[in-house]
């Protein structure tokens, strides 16, 4: 049987990328003046106007207009003429009675958490995400490194591939959108994308019988947020799986790790990773709910899609006698209380071996646990 699965990957010139990296900036000041601060910060970026709002605890001064300049500067975007809004407040009461802060904290909101490993790439991600965010790396690196002239910093990658009866068969199609200056020509332009960011990212691939599309559009020089209104959390794939695996709806960027959403999906990719690189499974999806301030999960399911050398449930035994997945057990296990987030905002959050939650370092654990 025949599939085709696609995934993308978007630049940090992005506008919602920028949103995300703005908000979560604003969390690595907050984490860095106060390690216990509670944040929910949302951004919007559209036509000269930046928008910061939500719900922040810290004890400590945050310039929240420097932290937004400084980042839409950094991206390679000017800050002149732009007008920035803050309208932040506290966290509910309600909300901070029923989290506490020992290590029987409850969860920061209700929800479930999706996360998945594979051994179909060396980073356990699933291969048409992984290609993707490799490309719009290499593009930002001609950019940035102006192996590329004229390049601009919003850009995104899309990849589609086929597998025959579950195994990778043929990258099927690579689209590339490139922002660039009003006097790029547009066909040098094609020309090196091609041989600097394609053929050079992908030179272990056959792509005689792909379709390659580089800014089908054509002209791309209006981008950022003064084409497209950016908002936080707008990504979902984009920061996950591509699609390819479940999400449980909650964003991750501008959220402290109370927030279920983000420290719940980090610990459920940390605990599918170390099933896969165990063994145990080719693949694993592994699923958490919580409801709002309980400490212990309504629900842990794992899922290995058939690919188990045992079964399921004996998996989720021993994942439920290894990992302790109270929110605060989460917190101090993967050290996420440390300003960490901004680097997470561009990329993608899985995938990268910088990360705690991608570290294979409970296997001996779960050995024993099933012997």
């Amino acid at each position: 049987m025949k599939r085709i699965l696609t995934a993308e990957s978007v630049t940090a010139g992005h506008p919602d990328k920028m949103a995300d990296q703005i908000a979560d900036s604003i969390l690595d000041e907050c984490l860095r003046q106060d390690a216990s601060s509670h944040v929910a910060c949302e951004v919007m970026l559209t036509k000269s106007t930046v928008i910061i709002a939500g719900e922040i605890s810290c004890r400590g001064f945050v310039d929240y207009r420097g932290i937004a300049l400084a980042v839409i500067s950094e991206v390679g975007y000017s800050v002149e003429k732009l007008r920035v809004l803050v309208l932040i407040h506290e966290q509910s009461p309600d909300i901070a009675q029923a989290v506490g802060t020992d290590m029987e904290q409850g969860a920061g909101d209700q929800g479930i958490m999706y996360g998945y490993a594979t051994n179909e790439s060396f980073s356990r991600m699933p291969l048409p995400i992984a290609i993707a965010q490799g490309l719009t790396r290499r593009l930002e690196d001609c950019r940035t490194n102006a192996c590329i002239s004229g390049l601009m910093p919003d850009g995104k990658a899309q990849v589609s591939i086929e597998y025959e009866d579950g195994v990778f068969s043929r990258i099927t199609s690579i689209v590339i959108s490139a922002q660039h200056i009003a006097s790029t020509n547009i066909v040098k332009l094609r020309d090196s994308i091609l041989h600097e960011v394609i053929e050079s990212e992908l030179s272990e691939f056959d792509l005689s019988g792909t379709e390659i599309l580089i800014n089908p559009s054509g002209r791309f020089v209006l981008g950022g947020f003064e084409a497209d209104t950016g908002l936080t959390g707008r990504k979902l794939m984009v920061d996950s799986y591509g699609g390819i695996a479940h999400h449980g709806g909650g964003a991750f960027s501008g959220k402290d790790a109370s927030k279920v959403d983000r420290s719940g999906a980090y610990m459920a990719r940390y605990i599918a990773c170390n099933i896969v690189a165990a063994g145990y499974a080719d693949q694993c999806e592994v699923a958490i709910s919580y409801a709002i301030g309980k400490a212990e999960p309504t629900s842990v399911n794992v899922d290995t899609f058939g690919t188990g050398v045992i079964s399921d449930d004996r998996i989720r035994e021993a994942v439920l006698s290894v990992f302790d997945l109270r929110p605060a057990a989460i917190i101090q296990r993967l050290g996420l209380t440390r300003p960490c987030f901004a680097v997470t905002a561009t990329g993608g959050h899985f995938g990268r071996s910088e990360f705690a939650w991608e570290q294979a370092d409970m296997i001996e654990q779960l050995e024993y646990a099933l012997n």
